[in-house]
């Protein structure tokens, strides 16, 4: 048990992920030896300081060098370590992607990779530093479970559920500071399992990472409007949690909410179970574009993309009206 409280949850959330995350390793460091941590010249960006300063023989930075990140993770990993390797998302889903496909896929080695300021937390750092196709790239690797935690809580969560099972795992961390809390006490976190977060009878929102609270919010104006809106939070893109989705399908239509690109994110992996299922009603994919835009502001990004509440209802409810769902 991680020991969620309603006060931890606020200070997390104040946080922001990448400095949650350093908290979590450095409570599960404090348990577990065999953890260690590299970073490809980030350890401040990745919240990893404290970590460093009370454990600095088990955070190695690796300087600028995603592929070589991966190539000493894989090393220590198979001399016995729990090792946890971070940079920004693109740099180490993409930069380091051969060698994740054959040292964390092929080969199994038990490395946690880390996708740190992933979808449009990057802001003003631009298209360079977005990660856009993170989970496409990663799920799309044999044997590397894909874990992208909605808030505070669920970060720790991720993290230590990560060091229990032996073998490769990618986990994205999606938002800013100030995230929205999700989780205020302890519940049960198991990879694989989807957890419902709200009931609903006409439809179910399918989502993860920081869009779990903005698919709360849209299913709130919803509820106004007289659509009622199941929520789920897939936090495991792989292994899917299939079953949730053919409960989904049975009883309506299904909407997918992504911080993510459009085309191989959550979206398509729960089209692909879904296209086996028959009789199965139209799906909504709501993310990001097939393209490149602009920088800016993280909720300027988040607003201009329509993945805020307001926008996702709007879209939802457009889609009701076009395709007769409901």
């Amino acid at each position: 048990m991680i020991g969620i409280t309603s006060a931890k949850s606020k200070i997390w959330s104040k946080m922001g992920a990448r400095a949650v995350f350093g908290m979590a390793m450095l409570e599960l460091a404090g348990q577990r030896d065999d953890v260690v941590v590299l970073s490809a010249d980030l350890v401040t960006s990745s919240g990893l300081d404290r970590f460093k300063k009370t454990y600095p023989d088990r955070c190695i930075n690796v300087g600028i060098a995603e592929q070589n990140l991966i190539g000493i993770a894989s090393g220590l990993a198979h001399e016995g370590a729990t090792v946890f390797a971070t940079s920004f998302a693109p740099f180490i889903s993409m930069r380091a992607g051969e060698q994740i496909r054959m040292n964390m896929g092929y080969m199994e080695m038990n490395v946690k990779a880390v996708g740190i300021g992933s979808g449009l937390a990057m802001a003003h750092l631009g298209n360079s530093h977005y990660g856009l196709e993170d989970i496409s790239v990663m799920r799309s690797i044999p044997n590397i479970t894909v874990l992208c935690p909605a808030d505070g809580a669920e970060i720790f969560q991720a993290v230590f559920a990560a060091a229990e099972i032996k073998g490769p795992v990618y986990i994205r961390l999606t938002g800013g500071v100030n995230n929205p809390i999700i989780y205020d006490g302890d519940y049960e976190f198991e990879i694989g399992k989807s957890i419902r977060l709200r009931d609903g009878g006409d439809l179910t929102i399918i989502t993860n990472g920081a869009m779990a609270h903005q698919s709360l919010a849209a299913a709130d104006i919803l509820q106004k409007e007289g659509i009622s809106a199941s929520v789920i939070n897939m936090h495991t893109v792989k292994p899917l949690d299939c079953e949730a989705v053919k409960v989904a399908a049975i009883n309506g239509p299904i909407v997918t909410v992504e911080e993510h690109s459009v085309i191989g994110g959550l979206g398509s992996a729960v089209a692909e179970y879904k296209s086996t299922l028959k009789n199965a009603l139209p799906q909504l994919f709501i993310g990001l574009p097939d393209k490149y835009g602009k920088s800016g502001d993280y909720e300027y990004l988040i607003d201009t993309h329509g993945l805020t509440g307001e926008k996702i209802a709007a879209k939802i409810k457009e889609f009701c009206r076009n395709d007769g769902a409901i």
